[in-house]
C-alpha cells in the first residue's frame, strides 16, 4: 500500500502560526511595521482619491455652468429675435438653435442639448441621439421655477450604453416663450483619470508597504542577530561549554554587550572550576575520614558489645552508660553508612542492580522491619496493595531503603495517626504514596526536605536516631532510576511523600498514577478518612490521573501493622 503524505492540520497550522509570532521577536516587528504601513497607505489613498475626485469634478461643474451660462444667453438672444411665431416656425427655430449651441467648442468636454417647451404641440428638441428623459423629474421641476440647477445622473443615448454624466439646467425667458436648457455632459473621462489615480495609489501603496517592510526587517535582523548569537552561547554555556564567548566586533552598543558577557562568562568559569575543585576535595575528605573511621569503629563497637553484654554485672549508672553508648554507637555507624553512600552518589560511583521485582513484597517488607517503632509510636501502618503484581526494573535494595525513609519520617513524624502506604501503577510507571497526619510541612518546606540534615522539627526529640540524610540518600536513589520523589505537605493536616519509578528500565515516565497531593485533605479527621478507604476501597478505586489504568483494591488489601491492632478511627 503506497504512503500516503498527510496535510498539517489547521488547528496545528495555527498553534505553529502562534508559536512562532512568540519566538520571532523579527517577525512581529516586520507584521507589525506591515500593518501599520498598510494602515497608512490607505487612509493616504481615501484622502487622495477623495481629493483628486472632488477637484476633478468640480473643474468639471464649473466649466460645465459656464458653458451652460453662454448658451442660455446665446439662445435668449436667438429667441427674442424670432419673437411670437407658429408651432412650426418654432420648432424649426430650435432645432437650428440645438445645432448651433452643441457644435461650439467647450472646456467642459463633450457633450448634448436639449430643450424643451411648455407647448404640447412642441417636442423637446435634442442634439445627437439623446434620450430626453435623461433629465430626471425632479430637476426639471427646480428649472421651471426660473432657477440653474444641476444634477449628476445617467445619461441615456438610443443604441448606446447609458453613461454617467452631469445635467446642468438654465431657464429662458424670450419674446418667443419660456423654456429650458439642458446640457448634458459627460463625466467618462473624469471617471478614467480618477481610476487611473486610484491604481496608481494603489501600486506606489503597496511598493511603499514593501519596501518599509524589507527595511524593518534588515533593521531588526541588525539587532536580532547578535541577541540570538548571545542566547545561543547562552545555552552552551549553560550546557557546561565554558570556553564559549562571543566575537566582539566594533566599539557599539553590541560590542560593549559582547564585552561584558565574556567578561561574566570567564569570571563563572572561575568560580565555577573553583566550586568544582573544593567539591571534589570535599567528597574526597568525607570518603577518606568515613574509610578511615571504619577501622577504629570496628574496634569500639567490639569493646562496647563486650561491655553491653556484661551489663548485668554492673552498677545501674554503668549498666546505663553501656546502653547508651551501645545506642550511640549504632547511630554513629549508621552515619557514617550514609556518609559513605552520600559519598559515593557524589563521586557518581553508585551503581543499580536491577531485576523485575514485586513491588508489594517490597512494601510488605518495609512494613515488617518498622513494626517495632511503629508499636512505639503507637501508631498503624496501612497498606493499599493491588491484587495483581505490580512487578517493576528496580534496585531491591535501593528502593526498599526509600520506602523505609519515607515509612520511618511518616511514623516519627505522624502524632500517633495511622500512616497510609498506598501501591498502584499504570502503562509506564507505578507509584508508592506514604500519608501521615501529623505536624505536616509548612509553605515552601516541600522544596526543603531533601536537603541534606534538613529537619522538619528540630526542636524535637527522635525516636528513630536519624542521620539527617536518609530523604536525601532517596532522592539520590531516586534519581539512579530515572523515577521522581515529591512530597506534599499541610501545617497540621500531615504531608504525603510519592515515590514513582518506571516500570522497565530506559523508558521515560509518562504520568504518575497516583497524585502527589492526596484526595483527602477537604475532609475532616484522619480516622473518617481511613474509615471512609475501607468502605469504599473494596468497590474499585481507580487511578486518580488515569480513569480506568489503575487497579481495584481487593477487600484483603488493608493490612494493618502496628503495637496495638487498633482501628485508627478508634484513636482519635
Amino acid at each position: 500500500m503506497p504512503a500516503t503524505a498527510s496535510m498539517p492540520s489547521p488547528t496545528m497550522m495555527r498553534s505553529g502560526a502562534v508559536m512562532a509570532w512568540r519566538r520571532s521577536l523579527q517577525l512581529r516587528v516586520a507584521a507589525s511595521t506591515a500593518l501599520a504601513s498598510a494602515l497608512l497607505v490607505v487612509v493616504a489613498g481615501f484622502v487622495l482619491s477623495g481629493q483628486v475626485r472632488g477637484g476633478l469634478l468640480n473643474a468639471k461643474k464649473n466649466a460645465a455652468i459656464a458653458q451652460a451660462d453662454e448658451g442660455r444667453a446665446a439662445a435668449e438672444r436667438q429667441l427674442t429675435a424670432v419673437g411670437p411665431t407658429t408651432d412650426d416656425f418654432l420648432r424649426n427655430s430650435l432645432y437650428q438653435l440645438v445645432s448651433g449651441l452643441s457644435s461650439t467648442g467647450s472646456n467642459a468636454g463633450i457633450f448634448d442639448v436639449v430643450i424643451i417647451t411648455k407647448a404640447d404641440a412642441v417636442q423637446p428638441v435634442v442634439s445627437g441621439h439623446v434620450d430626453p428623459g435623461s433629465v430626471a423629474p425632479a430637476l426639471r421641476k427646480i428649472v421651471q421655477r426660473s432657477i440653474r440647477a444641476y444634477q449628476y445622473g445617467p445619461i441615456r443615448h438610443g443604441g448606446s450604453p447609458t453613461t454617467t454624466g452631469l445635467v446642468v439646467g438654465e431657464p429662458i425667458v424670450s419674446s418667443a416663450g419660456t423654456f429650458q436648457l439642458y446640457y448634458l455632459f459627460s463625466t467618462q473621462t473624469e471617471a478614467r483619470t480618477l481610476s487611473l489615480v486610484e491604481h496608481t495609489v494603489l501600486l506606489v501603496g503597496l511598493l511603499l508597504v514593501l519596501m518599509v517592510v524589507a527595511i524593518a526587517v534588515i533593521v531588526t535582523r541588525q539587532v536580532v542577530a547578535p541577541v540570538r548569537r548571545t542566547a545561543a552561547t547562552a545555552e552552551r554555556l549553560a550546557a557546561g561549554h565554558l570556553e564559549e564567548r562571543l566575537t566582539v566586533r566594533g566599539a557599539d552598543d553590541f560590542a560593549t554587550l559582547a564585552s561584558s558577557f565574556n567578561d561574566m562568562a570567564a569570571s563563572l568559569q572561575r568560580q565555577i572550576v573553583q566550586l568544582e575543585a573544593l567539591s571534589r576535595v570535599q567528597q574526597r575528605f568525607t570518603s577518606d575520614v568515613s574509610h578511615e573511621l571504619r577501622t577504629p569503629l570496628t574496634t569500639i563497637r567490639m569493646a562496647t558489645d563486650v561491655l553491653h553484654s556484661a551489663r548485668s554485672g554492673f552498677d545501674p549508672d554503668l549498666a546505663r552508660a553501656a546502653e547508651l553508648l551501645q545506642n550511640e554507637l549504632t547511630r554513629f555507624e549508621s552515619l557514617l553508612s550514609d556518609l559513605l553512600e552520600i559519598s559515593r552518589h557524589d563521586a557518581r560511583a553508585a551503581t543499580l542492580d536491577l531485576e523485575p521485582t514485586d513491588l508489594r513484597s517490597v512494601v510488605r517488607e518495609v512494613a515488617d522491619s518498622t513494626h517495632a517503632l511503629a508499636a512505639r509510636a503507637v501508631s498503624d501502618v496501612v497498606l493499599r496493595l493491588p491484587a495483581d503484581p505490580v512487578v517493576a526494573d528496580v534496585d531491591r535494595r535501593r528502593i526498599a531503603r526509600v520506602l523505609r525513609n519515607l515509612v520511618t519520617n511518616a511514623l516519627e513524624y505522624g502524632a500517633g495517626m495511622p500512616v497510609e502506604v498506598t501501591l498502584s501503577d499504570n502503562e509506564t510507571a507505578a507509584a508508592v504514596t506514604v500519608r501521615d497526619h501529623g505536624i505536616g510541612l509548612r509553605a515552601g518546606e516541600e522544596l526543603l526536605v531533601f536537603n541534606r540534615f534538613w529537619r522538619a522539627d528540630p526542636s524535637r526529640t527522635r525516636r528513630t536516631g536519624g542521620t539527617g540524610l536518609g530523604l536525601a540518600i532517596s532522592r539520590e536513589d531516586t534519581n539512579l532510576h530515572n523515577g521522581w520523589l515529591d512530597a506534599w505537605g499541610d501545617y497540621r493536616n500531615g504531608a504525603q511523600f510519592r515515590l514513582t519509578v518506571p516500570l522497565h528500565s530506559g523508558r521515560p515516565i509518562e504520568s504518575s498514577p497516583l497524585p502527589v497531593e492526596p484526595d483527602d485533605t477537604a475532609d475532616g479527621s484522619p480516622g473518617d478518612l481511613t474509615a471512609h478507604a475501607r468502605a469504599e476501597g473494596p468497590a474499585g478505586r481507580t487511578d486518580l490521573h488515569r480513569p480506568g489504568v489503575g487497579r481495584p483494591w481487593p477487600d484483603d488489601a488493608h493490612v494493618h501493622v502496628g503495637g496495638r491492632g487498633r482501628d485508627p478511627a478508634e484513636r482519635r
